[in-house]
């Protein structure tokens, strides 16, 4: 366990429980960012000229790690520019489902423009009204988060894939913000049309830099409008009006985007499987003990699967409490945010709870 905990130096002043906020720099990522800009400061052009393996590297790297093609990669600066990006691209016309009291990145994007919008509600029967919503209204596109980033409510990919089968027709486009990071997971396998994730929380690549993966079919559906002389540049975008170059229109940081590929090197040492492994036994501990508690609300209670996001009961006296005790958290919502990750221990949990139950007695 120790290992695992070793390169991330916060670790050892606090009990992080918020990577839904941000995640942890490691010294492997650090030690890159160092030489990088070292490279920069005695190189200067000589650094810009290798752009071009390095991107490709990044691109080949997430390609790998996620099951795509790496010329259905593209990397973008974040999240909200990439969705921004490929809304741009859709015709007007289009009617689009959303969870509502989803992420604010989508939302908002979505309903400053133009296209027809519906909802499905957000509770313990969320994947029943999705589907309704589905068979009433047909939408072009389905856009969300497969985690909710206040209550931590997750959507199987199993329950993606089948409902894709269903409707072919439409675009399923998902926010792996919350999600990338933490099991196993082969986007060629898993019914989405498009997936869009920054990095910066459960890969600890650190911000500025994020990824689109794209199922074959999708270049025809959409045409995005921006383009620049980057959009040409590279191994996988060496044609005018290529798609993901659509998507990298401008320079893209070799800091950030480095610092992906080396964020995902660390994972891979690792592995994906000790990752899931221990992220599913701290979370079901974690319920378990929350629910014993009667912290959690019941659209969560009443639902059998689940992240490692939780909001607990709580107002902000038990936050700068819990602050005050070094456990790092968020507000969101009514309640207090947690989240666990695989470099968390059995330990921290117990002391979160001994630390609940103190506050009860106060």
């Amino acid at each position: 366990m120790k290992k695992l905990r070793k390169p991330f130096p916060v670790l050892q002043q606090y009990t992080y429980l918020n990577t839904a906020a941000s995640g942890l720099l490691s010294e492997k990522v650090m030690e890159f960012r160092q030489d990088h800009d070292l490279d920069f400061l005695i190189s200067g052009s000589i650094l810009k000229d290798k752009q071009g393996e390095l991107l490709t590297g990044v691109r080949e790297t997430v390609g790998e790690f996620f099951k795509c093609a790496p010329n259905r990669v593209a990397l973008t600066p974040n999240f909200s520019y990439g969705f921004n990006t490929f809304l741009e691209g859709l015709n007007k016309s289009k009617k689009v489902l959303l969870l509502s009291g989803d992420y604010p990145s989508i939302t908002w994007a979505v309903s400053s423009r133009e296209f027809e919008i519906c909802y499905a509600e957000i509770d313990e029967n969320l994947e029943q009204h999705i589907a309704a919503s589905m068979e009433k209204e047909h939408p072009d596109v389905f856009a969300f988060s497969i985690v909710q980033y206040i209550s931590g409510i997750k959507l199987s990919i199993d329950f993606l894939k089948n409902l894709k089968q269903k409707f072919p027709e439409t675009l399923f486009v998902a926010d792996g913000t919350q999600y990338c990071g933490t099991e196993i997971f082969d986007f060629d396998d898993s019914g989405l049309d498009v997936l869009i994730c920054s990095t910066y929380k459960w890969l600890n690549a650190g911000y500025g830099n994020a990824f689109i993966l794209f199922n074959e079919s999708v270049q025809g559906k959409i045409a995005p409008k921006a383009v620049g002389f980057n959009s040409l540049q590279g191994k996988y975008k060496a044609h005018e009006g290529n798609f993901i170059g659509k998507f990298e229109p401008g320079h893209l940081d070799t800091l950030s985007f480095g610092s992906l590929k080396t964020a995902l090197g660390l994972l891979k040492d690792v592995g994906m499987e000790l990752v899931q492994e221990r992220i599913a036994t701290l979370s079901k501990r974690a319920k378990q003990e929350f629910l014993a508690m009667e912290l959690l609300g019941d659209m969560v209670v009443k639902r059998d699967q689940h992240s490692s996001i939780f909001n607990i009961k709580g107002d902000t006296q038990l936050y700068n409490f819990l602050k005050s005790e070094n456990i790092i958290c968020s507000q969101r919502g009514d309640g207090i945010r947690i989240a666990f990750h695989y470099f968390n221990t059995e330990e921290e949990l117990d002391y979160l709870l001994k630390t609940l139950r103190e506050y009860e007695k106060t």
